[in-house]
């Protein structure tokens, strides 16, 4: 099997004030096409400086990053890899990080503004995916008309929007009632048993037993016997 994303020997490290505080340390991950990953480690232990490296949120400070077999230039342009991001990874937050303002329909058709698609195309897109996830007739509803688990829906679907092979879902359940979080975990597994690859951050061993695989950091580097 292949592999959607890869680290190698990948380092971050942050200036603060006169002292460099040391990320993550020659980090290894591979992660196959179609696996279900959960990565943990507490807190400090560098997790989410690897999730911003993964997500291509952040660049490494040394290191290498492949994304479906080809290395990615990590000195492109901002808008480069932007658009990279854009076209092979969708997010899910734990603040779920919705418009207000904007329907459920609206929100989710936020990724598609830069891109070539026909508005017919893209709406009949997102209604789908909100319908797959549980929201059809929910479409034109408000975040603050909706209950925190149908919030994590929305999000789920606009992190579905553009295709991605990969979703990186941080802390996908962390604002929500356990039974709301279970019922997010199974639209994650459905997900993944429909080929997408996903990538759990968390901090919680129920949801990481969701997972085929856990990969353990700890103080910036993957625990031994934990990869």
């Amino acid at each position: 099997m292949d592999s959607a994303i890869e680290l190698k020997k990948v380092y971050k490290t942050y200036k603060t004030g006169m002292v460099d505080v040391q990320a993550l340390k020659g980090v290894d991950i591979s992660i196959k096409k179609g696996e279900m990953v959960a990565i943990m480690g507490p807190s400090g232990s560098g997790k989410s400086t690897l999730m911003h490296i993964l997500g291509l949120l952040d660049r490494p400070t040394k290191g290498e990053l492949v994304i479906d077999g080809k290395k990615v230039d990590l000195k492109m342009p901002d808008a480069k890899l932007a658009k990279l991001r854009s076209d092979k990874i969708g997010f899910v937050f734990q603040t779920f990080n919705l418009l207000s303002k904007l329907t459920a329909l609206d929100n989710v058709l936020m990724p598609t503004q830069y891109r070539k698609f026909g508005k017919r195309d893209r709406q009949e897109r997102a209604m789908e995916l909100l319908a797959e996830v549980g929201l059809a007739g929910r479409e034109k509803h408000r975040p603050t008309e909706l209950s925190g688990g149908q919030i994590q829906r929305v999000a789920i679907a606009r992190s579905l929007i553009n295709n991605p092979d990969i979703i990186l879902a941080d802390e996908p359940t962390g604002n929500l009632d356990s039974k709301s979080g279970t019922e997010i975990m199974k639209v994650l597994t459905e997900l993944n048993k429909k080929g997408k690859t996903v990538v759990l951050i968390t901090h919680d061993q129920r949801i990481a037993d969701f997972a085929s695989r856990t990969i353990r950091l700890l103080d910036g580097a993957i625990e031994k016997g934990k990869k």
